[in-house]
Order: structure tokens, then sequence, then C-alpha cells
């Protein structure tokens, strides 16, 4: 048996979530089009032939300007310290820039502490024409001594069975740490919870989609029906004025959009109450940040 721990790390908006939930081949982790959508670290288990491989997905690495983001940054550190082996995503899209660069220390660090496999996996090749892509995977190459260097698309899947091929080959001899079935540790209370805020993602702008949080009152289950009442934290009385919309109709959008995810992904029909309300600062609050779980 084989076994070894995976952190996915990258700057913002490389598509992390969108390549763990490909590896999966099952949604676990919400994506948008807005940097910084991953607040915590989430695991994702992709159970092989003889072995287990833990992926932890991580915030992206920024330069932090809130309490709450500079716990992301802690979070994505942490993770990339522990991991046994390291993906490095880099967006093919554009060239190394100093995000990228961050990054690179981040890992230059890491490595230096305790020696492991760094994959570099660049990513979005789909949207690069080939011709220019050639280029701008040799930048990325000369940046690190990497192990490996894998380029795929995590949105099409194209080339994700050979990132996983060459993780398999890394592993290390170990016993199984996760039961055969077990794809996340996350509960569904956490679920409900990112489904919510990740359509409120897609619904929201300008600072609004950062100043929001999302608390679960209540969540029972009752036979084939979860009853899951929520409350959408906002730092704002006009971004409150924002999530709710004109006449309710984007509170009412988000909610159906959100239960629709959770019926899919729960496997059955949900009840789903929302509020909105305004907590000041709440992203630099210790102890709203504790009670949140970031």
């Amino acid at each position: 048996m084989k076994f070894g721990t995976v952190a996915i790390i990258g700057r913002p908006n490389v598509g992390k979530s969108t390549l763990l939930n490909r590896l999966l081949e099952q949604k676990i982790a919400i994506v948008s089009d807005k940097p910084q959508t991953t607040r915590t670290r989430i695991l994702g288990v992709v159970h092989v032939p003889g072995g287990q491989i833990a992926l932890l997905d991580t915030p992206g690495l920024h330069k932090p300007q809130h309490l709450l983001n500079r716990r992301m940054v802690r979070t994505a550190v942490d993770t990339l310290e522990e991991a046994d082996i390291l993906y490095v995503l880099m967006d093919t899209t554009s060239l190394p820039g100093p995000g990228d660069l961050l990054v690179i220390d981040h890992v230059k660090g890491a490595v230096r502490k305790r020696l492991r496999p760094v994959i570099l996996v660049l990513n979005k090749v789909d949207l690069v024409n080939k011709l220019k892509l050639l280029p701008v995977m040799e930048a990325y190459a000369r940046l690190f001594g990497w192990t490996d260097v894998v380029p795929v698309s995590a949105e099409t899947g194209d080339n994700v069975d050979r990132l996983l091929s060459v993780t398999v080959a890394h592993l290390s001899e170990g016993d199984a740490v996760y039961d055969a079935d077990t794809v996340t540790d996350q509960s569904m209370r956490t679920l409900a919870a990112e489904m919510i805020r990740e359509k409120i993602l897609h619904q929201t702008y300008a600072e609004v989609p950062y100043s929001v949080a999302v608390e679960i009152d209540e969540f029972v289950e009752e036979g084939k029906l979860a009853r899951i009442s929520a409350t959408v934290l906002v730092e704002r009385e006009s971004h409150k004025a924002i999530v709710i919309g004109k006449h309710g109709e984007r509170l009412k959008e988000v909610g159906t959009d959100a239960r629709r995810d959770m019926e899919q992904i729960f496997g059955m029909k949900v009840f789903l109450q929302l509020w909105v309300k305004v907590r000041e600062a709440w992203r630099e609050d210790e102890h709203a940040l504790t009670e949140l779980g970031y």
C-alpha cells in the first residue's frame, strides 16, 4: 500500500480548487472567478490501485490585507511545509509575475526545511495557442528545479491522468489513512455554507464577495429531507442591500441555486432559509474568524 499527502499551492485564481474537483471526479470545493475564493484547507482523497493520495487544496498565496487573509496565507504555508509532495500551480495564460515569484519563495523555504518532490503543474493550457505555449512553459520551468513538469487543463481534464501517474510514482509505502469510501473530511454543514457563499460570489462584485461569510444556524435531517437555516454575514449595510437585491431577488436566486447544488451532492431534498446580517469588521475579529472556521 502506498500513501502520500499532496499540497496544491499557487497564487490566487490559478485553478487549484478546479484541479482538486477534477482529480476527485466530483465537486467538493467551491470555485469562482474571484481571487481568494478558497479560505481554508480542503481535503480530497483519491483512491488509486494500491494506494491513496490525500490532496490538500489551499488558499492562494498573496500579500494579506486583513486578519482573515493572514490566516489564509498561514494555512497555505503550513500545508505546503507539512505535505509529502507539492503541486505548484501556474497559469499558462500569462508569463510569470510577482505573485508567482512569491509562491516560489515559499516553495524554496519549505524545500530547504525538508526535501520532497515538487511538481510544476502548468494549468489552463486549453486557453493558450500551442505556438505561444512553449515559451511560456519554458519561462515557468526556469523558475525552480522541478521534480516533474506536467501541463494540464483542470477545466477540461486534459492530461490530469498523467499528473496522477506522476504523483503515484512519488508515493511512499504506508498504510491507508482513510476508509475506502472517504472523499473528504468536510461536514455537510461546511459544504452547505460554502455552496451558499459560492453563489454569492457569482452574484456580487467589487468588495462585497470578499466581505461575505456564511454561518449555518440549523441543519436538521428528517429522513430524506434536510432543513437548513443560514445567515449571510456582511460588513456594511450597503453590502447587505446588494446581497439581498431589489425586492429580495438576488438572495432568492442565491438560495435557489445553492439548494439545487445541495440536493445533488447530499442526495436528499433541501429546505433552505437565508438571512443577511451586518457584522462590522468581522474579517479583523479573532473570535468571529474562529467561530466561522477560519
